[in-house]
């Protein structure tokens, strides 16, 4: 009992000279700082000591890991022929044409298109396109415009807003599709009187021709005609056949 007791009193005097292990912040070594990803400074956990304790691109100062400052930011920085690349420098890409793809040419260390030159349609400008490695003017498109009616609410002259969208797109057609004149037939179902709806089939013309005009469709190319109730897209007096019957066509 006595040699028990002996070893128990040993180990506490041990205990009270070495003291209880520090907490964090404090350290005596990198151990009480790891769960943090820390380093032990100085008796303090800390978020580096050296470059070394930082990930890539960044550097140790104050303790704290910061981005590094770039070693170049233009060519004219760097030496012995070398480029700035990403920040720093290195070697060049190329030091003759031949080092280069397709039409590109070297030009001080990096492969670049000369003016007028390309590799495919997407090098070039607008209304370009990339033959034999050179930017011509496009061929013009082969139109395929949307000649569908435009549709109108009863007693409605104004477009409704997916009629708007529509006669965008096929202003962009005509435009490409060249010359031609376009006669806008504006219609009206059989309700009301026939002096009325001649009225109001002009202004649904009226009304489409305007929306082309500000698109930039030449007015040359525009004729607005009413016919009111006179020629029904469908016959009978249904919802249906009166929807299909107020309407503006295009008639080429």
């Amino acid at each position: 009992m006595r040699r028990i007791s002996m070893v128990a009193g040993l180990a506490l005097a041990v205990a009270v000279l070495t003291g209880c292990p520090p907490t964090y912040p404090n350290c005596k070594s990198d151990e009480t700082c790891q769960e943090k990803g820390e380093v032990c400074v100085n008796g303090t956990c800390q978020e580096c000591s050296t470059d070394a304790n930082c990930k890539e691109g960044f550097a140790c100062q104050g303790n704290k890991c910061v981005p590094k400052a770039p070693e170049c930011s233009r060519d004219e920085q760097c030496t012995g022929g070398q480029i700035c690349e990403g920040g720093k420098c290195a070697a060049p890409q190329c030091t003759a044409k031949a080092d280069c793809p397709g039409a590109q040419d070297c030009q001080k260390g990096r492969c670049a298109l000369p003016p007028g030159a390309c590799n495919s349609s997407t090098d070039c400008g607008d209304g370009q396109e990339c033959q034999q490695n050179k930017c011509v003017a496009a061929s013009a498109p082969q139109a395929q415009c949307d000649w569908e009616p435009i549709r109108f609410g009863f007693n409605e002259y104004t477009l409704p807003s997916d009629a708007q969208g529509r006669l965008s797109e096929l202003a962009q057609c005509i435009k490409a599709a060249g010359s031609g004149r376009i006669e806008l037939a504006g219609h009206a179902d059989e309700r009301g009187t026939e002096e009325y709806n001649l009225q109001l089939s002009n202004k649904r013309a009226a009304s489409v021709r305007k929306y082309l005009l500000d698109l930039g469709i030449p007015a040359n190319r525009l004729k607005a005609v009413g016919y009111g109730e006179n020629r029904p897209a469908e016959q009978g007096a249904t919802e249906e056949a009166w929807a299909a019957n107020r309407r503006v066509e295009f008639v080429r």
